[in-house]
Order: structure tokens, then C-alpha cells, then sequence
């Protein structure tokens, strides 16, 4: 796509946080459901599952060829989204195992949660670190729906959730219940709201399409009103910049909005986009999962230093 047909201005402030000649890139095609980027600063590369084949894949840059791809991990237990804590540990949600993972420095595997009140959890979808180390995750019943990015399984949770996991002492605390799917999650830049996305479908068939923010209040959440609608498909993953604008997924590409919930401009996409992260040695390259594919674009901002 040429740079003129990749951005669409809303708000004059989208124009300074993109760049008119900058290209939409194509970096990898061949993925069933491409989801969950995460960027490695300090080892130069960009992780990401591609849920239905049950893999992780990694992208390294390549000045000469534009980069390669390598498989990181073969059966990741049908990996969604991914994170990295404090000490830059790969922080995992699992649909198959229907379980939060880290992995250590050696290659191990560590559980952190897998259970909540004696009972499996659904399937964790989308997962984020907060400043104090702890972990913030969304539990939807996607990866039991079927067999096509986990197993199919009746929900054990009552409710699908968000939940929050101490980073000292690894106690459960789920945080938030009245979702009909929590999907992606990011902190302001400060870490004093959370974001939540809902994407699931209400009894009655309507579909929310909209992101809730809260105020973090120790280990728990206050308020949680709606501060974004996508209006062509549904908020999936989604980050924030140092400004605190929000870049959403949604059915046309990434659509970007402010802190008060206007909606800026659009970054057009020829697939479906899922999730993405802000990464690059400068966090001002904007990678994107959308479907079978993996995009990258640069842009004018930062994303927030965050994990």
C-alpha cells in the first residue's frame, strides 16, 4: 500500500503522531491467526504466536534482507498474548494448558497461574505487567470454544474475568467480572488506569465494541467506564503511547484515539489486525499481527515504557 492510502486523519493530532511518507510493511505472511507481539529490545527481535499452528515465531531485522523468521517455539500450548516482567522474562497466556506461564532465563517453564478458587481457568487470553511486578491478566472462554486454538472444554469460571497476580507472593485476585470477553489490557503511561477491552457477545446477540478504563487502586480496580468504541469490528490487543493515546485493533487496522476517547485518525491494513506492540530501538516502530500476516509501520510517537 502506498503511504497515501495507509493513513487516515480524523484529528489534526494524528498528524503529529504519524509519518506521511512512511511505508506499511509486510515482514512475514503464513500464519493461520497471528496474535500476541512482543518486542525484545536487548535481543533485537519480535515474538509472536500464530495460535492455530501451536507455535511461536521470531522476527529479527535484517539490514541487508529486511529481516528473518524463526520458529521460537514449536507447541507453545496454543499461546495467545505475551509480555515480559520486570526482569524481561517472557511472560506467556496459554490457551491449551488454559494458564499463565513465565519463562525463565534457562528455558524453563514456570506456572503462575492456572486456577482460581480450585476451579481451571478459562483460557487466558492477553497479559501485562504492572510497575510493582505484578500481573494483570484476561481470562475469556475463546480457547475452549473449540478445537481450533486450544480444546474444547466447558468454562469452569462463573464469570470471564480480569485478574491480577502479586508479584511477591503469587496470590490470584480476579478483578473485574462484568465482561462479556476481556480481551487485550495496557496501562497508562503512569500505571494508574487499566484498560480493558471487551469483545464478546451478549445474550441478545449485540456485541461490544468498546475499551473501559479504571483506576488502579492497589491490588484492585475502580470504575471502568467505556473510553473508546471501535466502529469497524471489535478492539482486540492494543497499546498505548508516552502521551497516553490508545492504538486499538479493530477489522480495518489500528484505530487511534485520545485520552478522552476521540478517535485521531486510522492506520489502514489490508488484514484484519488481532494485536501490536510498539517496538524498535527507539519504540517508535508500530508492529501489528493481522490474521496471516505481520505488519510494521514507524510512527511519530513512542510507545510507553512499559514491559
Amino acid at each position: 500500500m502506498r503511504p497515501d492510502e495507509v493513513l487516515q486523519i480524523e484529528d489534526r493530532r494524528f498528524a503529529a503522531l504519524t509519518i506521511g511518507s512512511a511505508r506499511l510493511e509486510e515482514l512475514f505472511r503464513g500464519c493461520r491467526w497471528a496474535e500476541g507481539p512482543v518486542w525484545f529490545d536487548d535481543l533485537n527481535c519480535l515474538l509472536w504466536s500464530d495460535i492455530p499452528n501451536n507455535r511461536i515465531l521470531r522476527w529479527t531485522p535484517d539490514p541487508l534482507t529486511g529481516g528473518g523468521v524463526s520458529v521460537f517455539r514449536q507447541l507453545s500450548n496454543f499461546a495467545n498474548g505475551h509480555s515480559r516482567d520486570l526482569q524481561g522474562r517472557l511472560v506467556s497466556c496459554e490457551h491449551g494448558t488454559r494458564r499463565v506461564t513465565r519463562t525463565e532465563a534457562d528455558g524453563r517453564i514456570t506456572v503462575l497461574a492456572d486456577r482460581f478458587e480450585g476451579r481451571r481457568l478459562n483460557s487466558p487470553n492477553d497479559v501485562v505487567v504492572a510497575g510493582d511486578g505484578s500481573i494483570w491478566f484476561t481470562d475469556p472462554t475463546y480457547g475452549i470454544q473449540s478445537d481450533y486454538e486450544g480444546f474444547r472444554a466447558d468454562p469452569e469460571q462463573p464469570v470471564r474475568g480480569v485478574y491480577r497476580i502479586d508479584g511477591h507472593s503469587g496470590a490470584i485476585r480476579r478483578v473485574a467480572e462484568d465482561f462479556f470477553q476481556p480481551n487485550g489490557l495496557a496501562f497508562s503511561p503512569d500505571g494508574t488506569r487499566l484498560y480493558v477491552a471487551d469483545s464478546g457477545t451478549g445474550p441478545d446477540g449485540s456485541q461490544p465494541r468498546h475499551i473501559r478504563g479504571f483506576e488502579v487502586q492497589g491490588d484492585g480496580l475502580r470504575g471502568g467506564g467505556v473510553v473508546a468504541v471501535i466502529d469497524r469490528g471489535v478492539p482486540d490487543g492494543f497499546r498505548v503511547d508516552r502521551e497516553g493515546n490508545l492504538w486499538s485493533s479493530a477489522a480495518d487496522g489500528v484505530q487511534c484515539f485520545a485520552p478522552d476517547g476521540t478517535r485521531l485518525g486510522r492506520i489502514l491494513v489490508p488484514q484484519t489486525v488481532s494485536n501490536l506492540t510498539f517496538g524498535g530501538p527507539r519504540r517508535n516502530r508500530l508492529f501489528l499481527t493481522a490474521t496471516t500476516s505481520v505488519y510494521a509501520i514507524y510512527v511519530r510517537t513512542n510507545g510507553a515504557q512499559r514491559p
